[in-house]
Parts: structure tokens; C-alpha cells; sequence
């Protein structure tokens, strides 16, 4: 019998939804956690699928631990706890073409790619959404480059080592596009407000001018009703 779990590395803990998939199998529990986080530790910090091979009879189990996902990879290597919500007004890190190709050399064993080049590609598919550029570049943009062959050197090379010169252009430039991206979203969101704010005042005017007009309606009313009577 198959389990199939994502637990962090080397960081397992009992919890409800563990007992409920363990408990009906009859498995020690903190035998199964000790073993688990003994075969992540490796992985500290990533979220890792583990498949838990169990015979139902003897309760004995095995631990498979399979690559983390390309998502926990990205964040690991860059530095990040989640990806933007909001890809298109705001990016979350900046990185190279090198790391890109880190990533795909230890996930192409568990990719359905043909070859390095096709790994990168989904590499940079998760970049789109996780909001990451690459190379200064939207990782959009930098896909289409791998498909006319831009980064083609890089990839049949293997290359995976990135100079600290280039890691520090890398990060001036991003610093200086998350200050402008900022910015631009609090402007939009200042905006936005004084909007609102106008909209709620020319309301409020609205409700005051309709409300005065049916007061003054009202004395009118009573006169022609006053001479009708006479």
C-alpha cells in the first residue's frame, strides 16, 4: 500500500491529517515520523513528497523521498518565502540564467523532458508563476529567447557557477525595480482612494440635494391642498 505525503525536510510533525491517513493502517506513528524526517533532512526548508511504502500485514514501511518541486527549489536557491500574488505589477527576485539551469540539471530526472534544454523551459514556466525574473527580464520574455536559441551555449555547457560580480548586478537591478514597483502600487492605491473618497462625497451631495428638494416640496404641498379646501 502506497502513502503519498509533502512534508518539510527533516521537519515532519504529528498533526490531525497525519493520524488520519496513518492511524487506520495501524503504523507506529512516531516511527514513521523519526524515519521520514531522517530521510529529508537534507532537504531543510523544502516542502518534499514522500511515498510510504506499507505491508498492510506486518505494518513494516519503507520511505521513498522524491525531489522537491521546481517552486521549492526556485525559493531556496533565491532566497524567498513565496511567490508574487501579483506577477505583473510586482516581481519577488531576480536571477540568472545559471541558476535556472541548476535547478533543471537536479529536476530533469523527474521531469518529462527530453533533454536539459526542454527543463529549463519548465523551469522558467514556474519564474512566470512565481513572479521571478531572470536575467533582468521577465521570465516570459527570456522563454521566447530560449526557443530562438539565445541561452543555447549556456545550456549544452552545463553552466551552474555564477560570478559575485554578476550576482551583485543582478541584485542592483532588482533593488532598484522593486523600489519603482513600490511605488507605483502605492500611487495606484492613493488613487484608487482619492476616488473612492470623491465618489463618496458626490453621494453624500447627491443624498443632501434629493433630501432638500422633497423638504421644500412638502410646504408647497400643504398650501395647494389649504386653498383647495377654502
Amino acid at each position: 500500500m502506497q502513502i503519498k505525503l509533502l512534508v518539510e525536510g527533516g521537519s515532519m510533525k504529528p498533526g490531525p491529517a497525519l493520524s488520519q491517513k496513518l492511524g487506520p493502517i495501524g503504523i507506529n506513528i512516531s516511527q514513521v515520523i523519526q524515519k521520514v524526517n531522517d530521510a529529508t533532512k537534507d532537504f531543510k526548508g523544502l516542502k518534499v513528497p514522500v511515498e510510504l511504502d506499507v505491508n498492510t500485514s506486518t505494518k513494516e514501511f519503507g520511505v521513498n523521498v522524491f525531489s522537491p518541486p521546481v517552486s521549492e527549489l526556485l525559493k531556496k536557491e533565491l532566497g524567498i518565502e513565496k511567490g508574487s500574488g501579483i506577477q505583473k505589477k510586482m516581481q519577488v527576485a531576480n536571477a540568472s540564467i545559471e541558476q535556472i539551469i541548476s535547478i533543471s540539471k537536479s529536476k530533469l530526472p523527474n521531469l518529462l523532458c527530453k533533454d536539459l534544454k526542454a527543463a529549463v523551459k519548465t523551469v522558467i514556466g514556474s519564474c512566470v508563476s512565481l513572479g521571478i525574473l531572470i536575467e533582468n527580464k521577465p521570465a516570459s520574455e527570456v522563454e521566447k529567447q530560449i526557443d530562438e536559441g539565445k541561452y543555447d551555449k549556456e545550456i549544452q555547457e552545463e553552466k551552474t557557477e555564477v560570478s559575485s560580480e554578476k550576482k551583485a548586478k543582478l541584485e542592483k537591478y532588482f533593488l532598484k525595480l522593486s523600489e519603482a514597483e513600490e511605488k507605483k502600487i502605492k500611487q495606484e492605491e492613493a488613487e484608487k482612494e482619492a476616488a473612492k473618497e470623491v465618489a463618496e462625497e458626490k453621494a453624500e451631495e447627491k443624498a443632501g440635494a434629493e433630501g432638500k428638494t422633497t423638504e421644500e416640496a412638502k410646504p408647497e404641498e400643504s398650501e395647494e391642498k389649504t386653498e383647495e379646501k377654502k
